[in-house]
């Protein structure tokens, strides 16, 4: 990449037991990514991908940020923030509009999509993203690009992902207060799907499933584009918990256990293997089988995994995922994760890897910096223009404004 032809954009993945933040170079002319900086802190202040404490959620941002610029080499001042939580919701959308010159033009395009938004919508929940499935011209479906084509009718069908007001709020002003411009904020499962699947398996149907610290993020995509999107209450942190109730021990010590030891099947491990586990209270360290780890983690890895398939068979697109499941986050690093999920899922399952990218690729090879890096990828097409700054008032009608840009940009 040639000097002075390319620009440092930051994610900031903000999650309920780590926060994130990935630091890369990106090209005017090419938006391949080059990470140059990795900051990782354990996070405090989280509860659910939901912020709790302010003061202890900027302390754990700062650190991340700081470690970053040392790696990175660069000064940070704005991010592209990541969202989750269970207040996030997500649901489809239909317009419809007369196209008046007998041709699409992009003003009939913003005129349909305006069309899609009007849907009800409670007082504390805004709109984040707006994302286009597909275009009806007349009855021809199935279109991507509607401009320039002929006809008398358009509609578009869109899915619509919102959130509470509150807690995007307080996410930036997390970020303000340690210092940082929020550039935009982008729907996580969103970010980590950018970074692992491909076109082709976005074609044919795929599920991502993001297995975070508080919660599960679930999003399905089919034709090309987005169908549904949802999340779940649970996380990583359940199995740690059944750990610290089931071997007696500390809720760290369980989670050093879980990421040393943990494995999601029994069958995989041999009886001879065990296990020091430090006691409550001052006790002495025991040595407990590895078997009776791996029968405390499977029944509830199984119920995650059944919880998300009921989620899939809930949302109408079970028989269109041919591609299969494709997992991301932490939780999915463990030993039979993954053939866990085969057998409850009865499909085709990998773990989500970052793809095409460059520079310490080494650094962020793995599920757990899935969505840090979708932020960075996000980023490389998506220029964020006035940001949000300290004391932003009305910020989601910045956000909206934003998206009215990208499709400008898309049509």
């Amino acid at each position: 990449m040639a000097k002075g032809k390319e620009r440092i954009v930051v994610g900031l993945d903000v999650g309920t037991t780590k926060i994130c933040a990935v630091v890369a170079a990106v090209g005017d002319e090419s938006p391949r990514c080059e990470i140059i900086g990795v900051g990782t802190t354990p996070s405090r202040g989280l509860r659910k991908g939901v912020v709790i404490n302010i003061d202890a959620t900027v302390d754990s941002i700062k650190k991340a940020i700081e470690e970053a610029e040392l790696m990175s080499g660069v000064p940070i001042q704005g991010v592209y923030a990541g969202i989750a939580g269970g207040h996030i919701k997500g649901f489809n959308s239909h317009g419809v509009v007369a196209v008046k010159t007998r041709e699409v033009t992009r003003k009939d395009v913003e005129r349909v999509i305006d069309a899609a938004q009007a849907v009800a919508m409670p007082l504390d929940r805004e709109m984040i993203h707006t994302l286009s499935q597909e275009f009806i011209v007349d009855d021809q479906d199935g279109i991507m690009d509607p401009l320039g084509m002929s006809g008398v009718r358009l509609e578009a069908k869109v899915h619509i992902v919102t959130g509470a007001v509150t807690s995007a709020q307080n996410i930036i002003k997390s970020c303000n207060r340690a210092g940082l411009d929020v550039l935009d904020i982008v729907l996580e499962p969103l970010a980590a799907a950018t970074a692992v699947l491909t076109d082709e398996e976005k074609e044919l149907g795929v599920a991502l499933v993001d297995i975070g610290g508080g919660t599960t993020d679930v999003a399905i995509f089919g034709e090309g584009s987005i169908k549904h999107t949802a999340v779940l209450a649970l996380g990583g942190l359940n199995l740690t918990n059944d750990i610290a109730y089931g071997l007696r021990t500390p809720a760290t010590e369980a989670e050093k256990i879980k990421r040393e030891y943990g494995c999601a099947l029994v069958d995989m491990i041999r009886e001879d293997e065990e296990v020091e586990v430090s006691g409550v209270g001052g006790h002495k360290k025991r040595k407990v089988s590895r078997i009776s780890l791996a029968e405390i983690i499977e029944p509830r890895a199984e119920e995650f995994f059944e919880l998300i398939n009921r989620e899939i068979l809930k949302s109408g697109y079970t028989d269109r995922v041919a591609s299969g499941i494709v997992l991301t986050g932490g939780t999915v690093v463990m030993n039979g994760m993954t053939e866990l999920a085969e057998q409850v899922f009865n499909l085709p399952v990998r773990p989500g890897f970052p793809r095409d990218i460059g520079g310490l690729v080494d650094v962020v090879n793995s599920p757990m910096y899935a969505t840090g890096v979708g932020l960075v990828k996000y980023a490389s097409t998506h220029r964020g223009e006035g940001g949000f700054g300290t004391n932003e008032s009305r910020i989601f009608e910045k956000i909206l404004a934003r998206m009215k840009g990208w499709l400008k940009e898309f049509f």
